[in-house]
């Protein structure tokens, strides 16, 4: 579904071209011999033309859909993307009609295509002379069309083949078709209306439509090729890219472990900052099911790995060199990048690197980030009316604040967000609460009663990471 209104939005620009090109060939085979009919008889070939054009662009599509589904493997699926993108580009230009080569790579009809449109002319004017017009032939021509060697239909040709899928390749042309369709219905007043210059204009229009589906290809598979010239690498040159995040523990195994979260189809935080020379462990939490993010790749180390929805996966990186290194989906969708630095550079996670054991020798919780040893974080409740509330982050792989300065008597609400790994249940045997945090943030009230001065501890459900709740 993910091309359905791209694909459709294309159609209905492409439509102004089909006016200009197609509307007269229509006129001339499939509609022979109706000029004169009834309302129904003008329309029913019109109808039964846009039907059968659907159906072979659907076929089309559905062919190209399975043919693109056998390159849809890491080393090969990058090249396909680069080549459709390029095509694509070579396309727009040729529709300009103002870079002579561009025009001449643009393919022509095969023979058998030319003798099969002969041969549906020849019957339409039969048809027309013994006063007998038959759908047969606005079919016959509409089945031909999907097999035309258009710009824009084999622009989104190439779209259905890079879907990697038939029923997505199937289900894009569809959309197309669809798209196409409202004013190729209408065409004859339509080719009559519209000026020349306009059309013109149009179809400038209409390559510069095609133009971006070629860069946005093209753009797709240099990412996937891990290449440094990308539309992110230029937008970061210019705006500045976003800085460093991800705070991560050595495990006991050597692994430097950092948690990152997939949501509304982005990495967060989309930059992580990790130790060169050292094997990484992802722990992956991806809180969606959209397939745009159902793998995760790293090209350069030669890293792609399905992604379970709405849970979270280990990904596992060998170690590598000093560097940045791209870090995506697995359609070369996804901009991230992982930054290897040496001991030197990384002093910005030296405290937690520092803290492989805390203070009675035993190991931190690695899929907490090593939590127990974290700085004490103090933030006192907002009066709100009759009630003080307070928010904590769980985000970093510890809470946010892990102090909480509370007013006696007053009842409290406590909002922890959401949480995996061992912060995934937030108890306090103290305040009598616990509660489950995998699924959305969590507002725990707390009675006015409950709280008299004094202090009481939270922690999470492993015990491995701990708050404070002072009452004053």
């Amino acid at each position: 579904m993910d091309l359905f209104f791209p694909m459709l939005a294309l159609g209905l620009v492409t439509s102004l071209h089909c006016v200009s090109m197609c509307g007269p060939m229509v006129v001339t085979y499939a509609l022979k011999g109706t000029e004169d009919g009834t309302t129904w008889q003008r329309v029913a070939p019109n109808l039964a033309y846009q039907a059968a054009k659907i159906v072979s662009y659907m076929a089309v599509g559905l062919a190209l859909g399975l043919v693109g589904s056998a390159f849809d493997l890491a080393a090969i699926r990058p090249y396909v993307l680069v080549a459709a993108g390029l095509f694509m580009i070579v396309l727009a230009l040729g529709m300009t009609g103002r870079v002579p080569w561009a025009n001449k790579l643009t393919p022509r009809p095969p023979k058998f295509l030319l003798r099969a449109l002969t041969s549906v002319r020849h019957r339409a004017v039969s048809d027309a002379e013994a006063e007998r017009p038959s759908l047969a032939t606005p079919v016959s021509f509409g089945l031909l069309t999907g097999l035309m060697p258009c710009a824009p239909l084999m622009a989104a040709q190439l779209n259905a083949a890079a879907s990697g899928s038939a029923l997505d390749g199937a289900l894009a042309m569809f959309a197309f078709g669809l798209g196409t369709a409202p004013l190729m219905l209408g065409f004859g007043t339509a080719s009559s209306l519209i000026p020349r210059r306009f059309k013109e204009r149009a179809i400038i229009a209409l390559a510069l439509v095609v133009l971006v589906f070629g860069v946005t290809y093209l753009n797709r598979g240099a990412v996937l090729l891990g290449s440094p010239v990308t539309l992110q690498a230029a937008r970061d040159a210019v705006f500045g890219g976003e800085a460093s995040a991800g705070t991560y523990t050595l495990a006991a195994d050597g692994y430097a472990e950092v948690p990152i979260v997939i949501e509304n189809t982005r990495f967060v935080p989309a930059t992580l900052d990790l130790p060169a020379d050292t094997p990484v462990r992802l722990i992956v939490e991806r809180r969606e099911s959209n397939p745009c993010s159902d793998q995760l790749a790293v090209p350069q180390l030669g890293v792609l790995a399905d992604l379970a929805d709405n849970g979270t996966t280990t990904v596992e990186l060998p170690a590598a060199p000093a560097g940045s290194y791209t870090l995506t989906c697995g359609m070369g969708m996804m901009s991230g990048r992982l930054v290897l630095s040496d001991g030197t550079d990384a002093a910005g996670n030296a405290a937690t690197i520092s803290a492989t054991t805390t203070g009675d020798g035993s190991l931190p919780c690695a899929c907490c980030n090593g939590a127990t040893s974290a700085e004490t974080i103090e933030k006192s409740a907002a009066i709100e009316g009759d009630v003080q509330r307070i928010t904590v982050d769980t985000s970093k792989g510890y809470y946010d604040p892990n102090v909480i300065r509370l007013a006696a008597g007053i009842p409290a609400e406590i909002t922890f967000t959401r949480a995996s790994g061992c912060l995934a249940q937030v108890e306090s045997p103290d305040l009598g609460f616990s509660e489950d945090l995998t699924s959305s943030a969590v507002t725990i009230r707390i009675d006015a009663a409950r709280l008299t001065p004094g202090t009481y501890g939270f922690n999470c459900g492993m015990q491995m990471v701990f708050g404070t709740i002072i009452v004053e």
